[in-house]
Parts: C-alpha cells; sequence; structure tokens
C-alpha cells in the first residue's frame, strides 16, 4: 500500500485540529508519532497496512 499525500495531509489536519481546539499538547503528538514510527518497525505493520488499505477501499467504494 502506498501511502498518498492526501491521506497524510488529512491525518496532519486532524491532529493540528485536536491540538488547537481539543486540548492536544505538543509531547502527546510527538509520542503519538515516536509510537508510530516504531510500531511500524514492527511484525504487525504488514496486518495494519492491509486493514488501512481494506478500510481505504471500503470507504472509497474500489
Amino acid at each position: 500500500m502506498t501511502v498518498s499525500i492526501p491521506l497524510v495531509v488529512l491525518l496532519g489536519a486532524v491532529v493540528f485540529i485536536a491540538w488547537r481546539y481539543l486540548g492536544l499538547r505538543l509531547w502527546h503528538a510527538i509520542l503519538c508519532l515516536l509510537f508510530g514510527f516504531f510500531l511500524a518497525a514492527t511484525t504487525v505493520a504488514p496486518d495494519i497496512r492491509r486493514a488501512v488499505s481494506a478500510a481505504l477501499s471500503w470507504l472509497t467504494g474500489s
């Protein structure tokens, strides 16, 4: 699965809105970012990619 730039921009916008209006602290965002990087290096990463790909396919109807 190739993560497209629009998906990354959308997730970035969600984080920005959570930081700005929902009280997300900067260290929370950094912690989530680090968790994502470490999670991508585990054996669970392919399963997560397949789940995200399936969810995106279901949402877009393709």
